[in-house]
């Protein structure tokens, strides 16, 4: 009778009657919708908790948004940071994310990505990602973004290791399958999916537990439009799934949004480009400099703050500058030369006539920064950490202009990850981690602590699951 639910539930509230009779049921104990991150962390965790897993994503490949995660992945008191001589805690990247997210997070569960950052760093190197280098990014008090060895992008080492070792455990990963529907019995238990494959097949998976890990919608222009109007003019530095599919399939069951107005500026993104320059450019050593020259900001506060910045600059946009010194430190920045982002000249006052910039302006600013380097005091802005100066040529600019890039709203949570409603009762068997959620970064997200959050509320939700879903078949037993 369940079964027969099941089918009619995904027919004739989606596609109509001629694909009832093409669909099937295939069995399962969970269903992690979504592989970026926060789906393959889950999927992982619970394949080792014992449950049978599908992933179902719907795009051609996996990886999601993390894949294209360039800055690194915030954790206090580490292995790599302890090997650096750098002391960090808990308490104190607490504070620096509730300061970042203007006291708007959830106490609750900003504490639980500070306090469990170190394990989630500990998993990672388990399951081969190097994350060896430390640095810093916007926002924190002391260096604790970690990446690989000698800067490379962060995301890409993470969901290499992820894919191997989900080939090693032979996860069933469905690409191409989009989950259309999220089936509960009329307790409002959860009961499965209804998803459709990239042939137009409609199928059904029957499962006591979904994990939502869909990401968010900065893809979905519209949608970050309808939140914020203002926004219209911006593109997106997002891979085009992120369009907010989770969502809707949470709220279609019960769950509520919260947050839902903020919505971030990344303040580098590439001009004339969907290009993101990561943060850690500026974590490294380069500064921003207008039209004119001249530094506007501390190149080191937060993404909100450095957005608005760089847009009431003359043309909305502004340049990143650096040396070789800079460059040599971070590996990602060769790619920005491959992409042809990037324009060279022997002197500052070169430089500046290259981009269309004053250039004596360009090279008094830099003598000015290159003091405040020396002295580690930055009088003019008050940037708290000045790693390098900017002194060995050829000397580099790069265009950069605000994009959006990451949407702090989403599915309301509780410690657990279960989805709650509107009552705040939690929608039995329905768990969400990473960007569809909504509550850990309040109104702005400090860079670096996009990928804690995924790694660390995808151990959550994984362990949650399968604590229910055992508990769900020790009641059927009895």
């Amino acid at each position: 009778m369940e079964r027969r639910q099941l089918l009619i539930c995904g027919s004739l509230a989606l596609i109509g009657a001629p694909a009832l009779a093409a669909s099937r049921v295939e069995t399962t104990d969970l269903v992690v919708i979504g592989s970026g991150g926060t789906g393959l962390t889950a999927a992982l965790r619970a394949l080792d908790a014992g449950l049978r897993v599908i992933v179902l994503e719907k795009m051609p490949i996996t990886g999601g948004n993390t894949q294209l995660a360039a800055g690194g992945m915030n954790a206090a008191d580490t292995k790599p940071q302890a090997a650096m001589k750098i002391a960090d805690s808990w308490k104190s990247m607490y504070d620096d994310t509730m300061k970042g997210g203007k006291n708007l997070g959830d106490p609750a569960l900003v504490e639980i990505l500070a306090k469990q950052s170190s394990a989630s760093i500990d998993w990672l190197l388990s399951v081969g990602a190097d994350m060896n280098g430390v640095g810093r990014m916007a926002g924190a008090s002391v260096d604790r973004t970690h990446r690989p060895k000698g800067g490379d992008a962060v995301g890409h080492n993470i969901v290499h290791a992820l894919r191997q070792a989900a080939i090693g455990k032979k996860l069933d990963i469905r690409s191409d399958c989009q989950v259309l529907k999220i089936l509960q019995a009329p307790n409002r238990r959860v009961t499965g999916v209804i998803v459709r494959n990239k042939y137009g097949e409609v199928f059904s998976v029957q499962a006591p537990a979904v994990v939502l890990a869909t990401g968010g919608f900065s893809a979905n222009l519209a949608r970050v439009a309808s939140y914020q109007p203002g926004y219209a003019r911006f593109s997106s530095t997002n891979q085009p799934g992120a369009t907010g599919d989770g969502l809707d399939l949470g709220t279609d069951v019960g769950g509520v949004l919260i947050g839902m107005e903020h919505i971030q500026i990344h303040p580098t993104q590439a001009a004339g480009s969907k290009i993101l320059i990561t943060e850690a450019v500026r974590g490294n050593g380069a500064i921003l400099v207008n039209r004119d020259g001249k530094r506007f900001v501390n190149e080191l506060t937060t993404r909100d703050a450095a957005s608005a910045a760089v847009i009431a600059q003359p043309g909305g946009s502004a340049f990143l500058i650096f040396d070789q010194g800079i460059r040599k430190s971070l590996k990602q920045i060769e790619g920005y030369y491959h992409l042809d982002l990037v324009k060279e000249a022997a002197t500052p006052e070169a430089l500046g006539q290259a981009i269309g910039a004053n250039g004596a302006n360009l090279a008094q600013t830099i003598d000015a920064y290159n003091g405040y380097q020396a002295s580690r005091n930055d009088v003019q802005f008050k940037r708290p950490d000045l790693p390098r100066p900017i002194r060995t040529g050829p000397f580099v600019a790069l265009e950069i202009k605000p994009g959006i890039h990451y949407t702090m709203g989403g599915l309301l949570i509780d410690a657990k990850t279960q989805v709650l409603d509107a009552g705040k009762r939690p929608i039995a068997g329905l768990f969400a981690g990473g960007e569809v959620t909504g509550g850990v970064h309040g109104a702005n997200r400090l860079g670096g602590n996009s990928i804690s959050e995924t790694i660390t509320f995808g151990h959550i939700a994984a362990a949650q699951a399968a604590a229910y879903v055992k508990n769900m078949r020790s009641i059927r037993l009895a």
